[in-house]
């Protein structure tokens, strides 16, 4: 019992972290963002280019939470559904469908993969990637 109390705790752990990211990005604060992340970390969208082949984009973190944070608060919401969390020692992983929102409105949809780390009594997104689409939008 006290290991499936302690998985559980752990689960919470690595899905307060994501949702720091994304209550940061709802909220307009960059600091937040920031500090959801290790700092090696790595941020990245799957897209499509011109041509429509696949392409993979890099995006600066402290870029990101920067551009985030001239955004209204309640601007950019995005609404994930944690459909797996799998966890090995100091290693998680989260698969998450999301609906993102600006301004009120239905933006995109995808999926966010993330890579986490417990880095000095902390778990933090290592490595986040993500897939865009207008839709579907049901995973």
């Amino acid at each position: 019992m006290t290991n499936s109390i302690d998985a559980q705790k752990t689960a919470d752990s690595v899905k307060a972290v994501v949702k720091q990211l994304f209550d940061g990005m709802k909220n307009s604060d960059a600091a937040s963002i920031r500090s959801a992340f290790a700092d090696s970390a790595i941020l990245q969208t799957i897209g499509r280019n011109a041509k429509g082949d696949v392409r993979v984009q890099n995006e600066n973190i402290a870029d990101f939470a920067e551009s985030i944070s001239q955004l209204k608060k309640g601007a950019a919401d995005e609404q994930i559904v944690f459909e797996s969390i799998k966890i090995d020692g100091p290693l998680a992983i989260v698969w998450a469908p999301y609906k993102f929102y600006f301004n009120g409105k239905f933006s995109h949809c995808g999926v966010d993969s993330f890579q986490l780390v417990f880095i000095n009594g902390q778990w933090r997104i290592q490595y986040l990637i993500d897939t865009r689409r207008k839709q579907p939008c049901d995973q």
